[in-house]
């Protein structure tokens, strides 16, 4: 068994965690960038208990509040330089996905001033990033964990990511109490998103050890979680919690495993369609699983165990994956794989049987 698990993230978990963990805030610096979206961290009350914490601690402190979903690199540049302009000693960022994968990239460019928007894939640059510091308000991507930011070319509309040691957090402040206030259609989509990350990192190699048993914790609490949402728009705190820290335990999995096929694939629904990241890579559960019962039959069966029979399973994921009428066809579909032709990516590789840009378009065009 080849079992390497690296995870410097310091989680701080439960009710409260902002306020009364405050005193870590002051050991990152005596000034931060609050980075936030257009009003979740607002409604969350998130923001209001972050501000108290820096407040209590005197740490003085800014607002950049224009990250929008699938962040753009540029917009994460010139979050980067009010960092610099304002004297910010670290990056505190609150949101959902969006929002705590921007952070990460705006530590990066708040401290390399001659950094260009599009050089951050390039990932070489002069100076470390500032610390960053997390609070997740929503239950899906597990950002707060991961050393991964996905972020969105200006120019291309394409999304990419960037990963490494300099990506993660200092701090994440994990507390449920976030998502109370979360729509149901988010919820949604931000649940589909945990499931996959799940799913998808229990199926690859690199899946054993600790990471297996994060996976088979994370899994069937979600999955529990994903029935309830079909059965009723009425969320209860208890499940909020269950989702939240399914979440988390999703994001540890990634973080070593990675994810699969349906990752990229829902790229292309969220870049061209509109769909929200978790319901574009749901879009692509049946197939992947599928791939798994027929390469990992092993694994698959545990799989089983911990839902139900896989025909059941796939029905509770579609149940709640809104397409809005996107069809994407054969021909399309051949246009969009073009994106693969030259490389195949490690999440092709990594799924079960693996994934040829033929196979991918087949199933595209099966939208």
């Amino acid at each position: 068994m080849n079992d390497i698990v690296y995870m410097p993230v310091r989680c701080v978990c439960g009710k409260d965690a902002v306020l009364n963990n405050s005193g870590l805030l002051s050991k990152l610096g005596k000034s931060c960038l609050i980075l936030t979206g257009g009003s979740g961290a607002k409604k969350s009350g998130a923001l209001s208990d972050a501000r108290t914490a820096l407040e209590n601690e005197g740490i003085s402190y800014s607002v950049f509040d224009k990250i929008g979903e699938n962040p753009l690199i540029s917009v994460c540049r010139e979050a980067g330089e009010s960092a610099r302009n304002s004297g910010a000693d670290f990056i505190l960022g609150i949101g959902g996905g969006s929002v705590l994968d921007a952070a990460k990239a705006v530590a990066i460019y708040a401290s390399n001033p001659d950094l260009s928007a599009i050089d951050i894939y390039k990932r070489t640059y002069n100076n470390p990033p500032l610390p960053v510091a997390l609070v997740g308000t929503t239950a899906g991507t597990g950002s707060e964990v991961t050393a991964v930011a996905v972020l969105t070319n200006d120019e291309t509309g394409i999304k990419k990511s960037i990963s490494g040691d300099d990506c993660y957090a200092k701090i994440s402040f994990c507390d449920p109490k976030y998502t109370y206030s979360l729509p149901y259609a988010s919820t949604v989509s931000t649940a589909l998103d945990a499931f996959a990350h799940a799913v998808e990192g229990y199926f690859t190699k690199k899946c054993n050890g600790v990471v297996e048993l994060w996976a088979e914790k994370c899994i069937p609490m979600i999955f529990e979680g994903l029935k309830e949402l079909s059965e009723s728009e009425n969320i209860s705190e208890n499940l909020r919690e269950k989702l939240y820290y399914g979440s988390v335990y999703a994001g540890l999995v990634i973080n070593t495993c990675g994810t699969a096929f349906p990752h990229p694939l829902g790229y292309v629904l969220t870049e061209n369609y509109g769909i929200p990241h978790g319901t574009a890579c749901a879009a692509f559960f049946a197939p992947y699983i599928d791939r798994c019962a027929e390469f990992s039959p092993e694994k698959f069966r545990k799989f089983i165990a911990m839902t139900d029979n896989a025909d059941n399973v796939k029905s509770v994921v579609a149940s709640l994956t809104d397409l809005r009428g996107v069809s994407i066809g054969e021909e399309n579909a051949k246009k969009y794989a073009l994106r693969w032709q030259d490389v195949i990516p490690r999440n092709f590789t990594a799924s079960p049987g693996g994934l040829t840009q033929e196979e991918a378009a087949g199933i595209l065009s099966l939208i």
